[in-house]
């Protein structure tokens, strides 16, 4: 298991401070509002977290992915809100991270660390989610750029981006390639739809995109023409590493919960956590912890070694982490009794919000999918 370094540990203090400070009151009245807590996201940037994962070059940390995925696991157990905050920061300049060039780095990365600036990710479509190869927006080649056509669905916190990294498809001699291009979310032919009443992750606004022959410059296009679905995935991967941590920091949050309710509550003249169908659920959320702690430390070492498999074992803690989250989250209202089910109690919320990372980032379904493929070639006869 990766040991953080002694800066990255103060850096995990720091996160803890700011929740334990601030995000711990504020999360329910997040959940309750259900706008950006623009605040909040101050807060972060004054903290330098949204330069955890950026290049130093660009004014950012370069910390490890591990410690990158801990302060996002540590956020997450007061708010997943906020914790998205650092995912859709560092999914969406990614693609500028790994694949831009020199003047796109130096021209968007700073601004994004210093939290002046907010960039979304915006691949999913209607009628296709993690399949890149469906998309149907478009990108029509110009004698200055490109202009953009079509609609995107589901993107995180759209209403208050200022950029977008949107895929689209380029066509060259009749075949469609897709690409990536970073937009101006201020465009006035860029149409920012009222964001979806969801079940849960409220404070995080999530909203449908309408291009509507949006024209960009030759230098929007991030890496070349038809490399979209190889910056897509690498942001992904990078993305259900952070989907994986939210749901570590449900899963933990879960089981203080719970483990606090059940000590301090009293039925038939004993603490509920001496009844072994309370205690045993206790039991299942802390083996949980432990398991979601080493699959996710598996899928970050090889995201960050390229690893053949990286696909499947990210897949993989993607998969266990969020259903684990699920399981816990509804054990912990369930430990909770009548009062699991009143706002009164933060359990609620993460039951809530442990749904949606079964689905964002690629369903499970998906992820599963993944996993067979491999599993099919790697036992081919």
């Amino acid at each position: 298991m990766y040991q953080l370094q002694e800066e990255e540990r103060m850096i995990l203090s720091m996160v803890d401070s700011v929740c334990t400070d601030v995000i711990a009151d504020r999360a329910a009245e997040i959940d309750e509002v259900d706008e950006f807590p623009q605040d909040i996201y101050d807060l972060l940037a004054e903290q330098g977290l949204f330069g955890l994962a950026m290049p130093e070059e660009q004014g950012g940390f370069a910390v490890s992915v591990n410690c990158w995925a801990a302060c996002v696991t540590r956020l997450a157990q007061e708010s997943p809100a906020v914790a998205l905050m650092l995912f859709v920061a560092a999914i969406g300049a990614d693609a500028i991270m790994t694949y831009g060039t020199d003047e796109q780095k130096n021209t968007y990365l700073p601004e994004i660390i210093a939290g002046e600036k907010k960039i979304s990710f915006a691949l999913t479509e209607p009628n296709a989610g993690s399949d890149v190869f469906s998309l149907t927006t478009s990108a029509k080649s110009t004698e200055n750029g490109y202009v953009i056509s079509g609609n995107k669905m589901f993107i995180s916190n759209a209403a208050v981006a200022d950029y977008f990294c949107v895929f689209a498809n380029v066509e060259v001699d009749g075949e469609k390639k897709p690409s990536a291009f970073i937009v101006d979310a201020h465009d006035e032919r860029v149409v920012i739809s009222a964001h979806e009443q969801k079940l849960g992750l409220h404070g995080s606004p999530t909203c449908p995109i309408f291009f509507d022959k949006v024209e960009v410059a030759i230098d929007a296009l991030i890496g070349e023409v038809g490399q979209g679905a190889q910056i897509a995935f690498h942001a992904l991967n990078r993305g259900r590493i952070a989907l994986a941590a939210t749901a570590l920091g449900i899963t933990r949050a879960s089981l203080i919960a719970s483990a606090t309710y059940a000590n301090s509550r009293k039925q038939f003249g004993q603490a509920v956590i001496d009844f072994e169908g309370v205690s045993f659920k206790l039991a299942d959320m802390r083996i949980a912890v432990a398991a979601s702690e080493g699959i996710l430390d598996d899928a970050i070492e090889a995201f960050v070694t390229n690893a053949r498999d990286v696909k499947e074992r990210v897949a993989a803690a993607k998969v266990y982490c969020t259903e684990a989250a699920q399981a816990a989250a509804t054990d912990a209202v369930q430990v909770h009794g009548g009062y699991g089910f009143c706002k009164e109690y933060p359990v609620e919320r993460y039951y809530r919000d442990a749904k949606a990372f079964t689905i964002i980032g690629g369903t499970n379904q998906i992820q599963r999918k993944i996993i067979a493929d491999e599993v099919k070639k790697t036992y081919a006869l």
